[in-house]
Formats: C-alpha cells, structure tokens, sequence
C-alpha cells in the first residue's frame, strides 16, 4: 500500500552515502567499539536494551557526519570519535524515549525495546545513554562542543513536548510542523556537523557552514521520511507503510491534503486522525486525497528546497572528497522517495 512520488527534480539517480561511508570507515569502527564499551555495564538489563537497538541496523549517519565534518577540516586528534559516539547516544536516547512517547511497536523491523522490556526500561536506559553521552562530550574537554551538543539535547526535549502539544490537532499549520522537526531532528543533525570544525579549532565560518549543513539536511530528511510514510514499503521504512497515519501523527502531507480539502474532506481528517479512526479503509481514503492534491511532491519540493540551502552552505568551502561525499548525501536522503 503506498504512493508514487515523482521527482522529476533529481539529477542523480545514484545518489549513495557509500562515499562518506568508505571515507569514515576506520573511524566509525572505533565510534563502533568506544559504543559497546560505554553501554555496558554491571547492570544486566541496560546493555541488553541498549545493544538491542543499536545493533538493529540503522545506517548511523548522524556520527559519520561529525567525523567527515572534522576531517573536512583536516582534524587528525581522537575526540571527534568520542564526539562522534556521543551524538549516536543522544540520537539513540531519543529514539528509545520516542517508542514510548509514540507507543511504537515497530523500529527499523523489529520490536521496539519498550515492547520487549517495558516503558521503564526504554526510559532509563536512555537517561543512562545521555549520561555517558555527557561524560565523553566532558573527557574532549571543549567547552564549546558541550555547549552545543547540550543546547541540542535541550531543544530536542523541546521539540517532543512541542509535539505532544499539536498532537491529532488538524489545525497544526505548516510553520507549527517545522517547528517540530527542526528541534525533533534537524538540531541533531546542525549540532553533529557543527562539532566537526569546532573540535579541528576551523573558526567561526566553518561552524556556521557545517551548521547550517545540518540543520537544512536534518529538515530535508525529515520530510522526506514523513513523505515515505505514505509512499514507501514497509522493507525501506522498517516499519507499516501509514503507521504515522494509525497513530494519528500530524506530518505534511496530511496538513496540506486538510488544507486543500473540501469541508466534507476536513471533516474525514478529524475523524481519521482527531476522533482516531484511523481504519485500513479510511488509509485508502487518505492516500487518495494525498494523491489528489499532489501533497507527496509538495512534501519532497520543500524537502528539495532545503536540500538546496544545505548544497549552498557548504559551496564556499574547498572541494575536497570530504565536501564531495557530504554533498551527495543531501542527495541520497531526497532520492530515498525513488
């Protein structure tokens, strides 16, 4: 069940991480160990939650943006690992305290950890993630790195109760959407890039570039993956295709597709996504009236747009493999829609 989405924008049909990912290999192996030590410990139940969700597969991007926007700026220490590291723990934290949040039963394919050991657990040992997250951001011993990897994890938090508080409310607007992901995900994103050039000491333009980087690619991504909700499969997602639309979660297209309505079509949204009538029939529905109002390729042209800021953020800088690499990933996270 799904949508084509065309983009007919792409000029790339093979876009692919693979670049940064062959440049960050060494270091992403000991991103990979420093990660299996620091989740461990005497406590039996946190390693095995934690583990569980790291090793599921996700492609770890976040880190490998922190050690190719180092290496852009010819870093050759070893905090921007323990930098690194950190920002896959604060990413994997959220992620954890998301499931609860969202009362998913699903991440990346398999069961979520608060399916297997309970809200509690899923909590703790995300507080416990972010703790060690702090700790090695305090062993780099960069007073700037830690102030913005810790504003990061405040907006974050930010934007979940943002979220809570729009929630199954069909007059959410478009700003209030972007609000949301910009501190849901894109802070992420920005503060990953941004602690690359701060920990090879590159001065306040390449921080400003590497931030604004990951701020609009965070954007970018994140539109796309709610666009993918309605026009991908399950095998790609890691998840049912329409498990936004189940648990009544307000995404772009939806708030588009509403707009655009009818009043007789508004009416169907509040009772899909407000009242939680959110049948297999009713996803049908909806996938028509997505399709209807073209809000799939509406989605993706806002995501191209900021994609677009993302390229012009980094144009000034030295064409590099590193710069190279960075620049194809905006196109992989737009062209995952294909």
């Amino acid at each position: 069940m799904g949508v084509v989405i065309p983009l007919e924008e792409s000029k790339n049909k093979l876009a692919s991480i693979k670049p940064l990912v062959d440049l960050t290999r060494a270091d992403m192996e000991r991103v990979n160990q420093l990660i299996l030590s620091k989740a461990g410990s005497d406590v039996q139940m946190i390693p095995e939650v934690a583990n569980h969700l790291i090793s599921s597969g996700g492609k770890r991007l976040r880190p490998m943006l922190t050690l190719a926007a180092a290496s852009l700026f010819d870093y050759r220490g070893e905090n921007h690992v323990k930098l690194a590291t950190s920002v896959e723990f604060m990413h994997t934290a959220t992620l954890l305290h998301d499931d609860v949040v969202d009362e998913s039963d699903l991440r990346r394919g398999k069961s979520t950890a608060r399916m297997i050991w309970g809200n509690q657990a899923s909590v703790l040992v995300g507080d416990f993630l972010l703790g060690q997250a702090f700790r090695m951001m305090v062993d780099v011993g960069s007073l700037d790195a830690l102030d913005v990897l810790s504003s990061a994890a405040c907006v974050i938090a930010e934007g979940e109760v943002l979220q809570l508080s729009v929630a199954k409310n069909m007059e959410t607007t478009e700003d209030d959407y972007l609000s949301v992901i910009r501190a849901k995900t894109a802070a992420l994103f920005a503060a990953a890039a941004e602690v690359g050039p701060i920990v090879a000491e590159a001065g306040r333009s390449g921080r400003n570039a590497l931030k604004s980087y990951g701020m609009n690619l965070g954007l970018a991504f994140q539109l796309v993956d709610d666009a993918l909700d309605y026009g991908g499969k399950a095998a790609d997602l890691g998840k049912n295709v329409g498990d936004d639309f189940r648990e009544g979660k307000i995404t772009l297209p939806v708030i588009l597709a509403y707009r655009r309505g009818t009043a007789d079509e508004r009416a169907f949204w509040r009772d899909a996504i407000e009242a939680g009538n959110s049948t297999d029939a009713n996803l049908e529905k909806a996938l028509g009236l997505i399709t209807k109002y073209g809000t799939l390729s509406d989605t993706i042209g806002r995501a191209i747009h900021y994609g677009t800021i993302a390229r012009d953020a980094l144009a000034p800088l030295p064409d590099t493999v590193w710069k190279s690499a960075l620049m194809e990933v905006i196109d992989f996270c737009i062209e995952r829609v294909n």
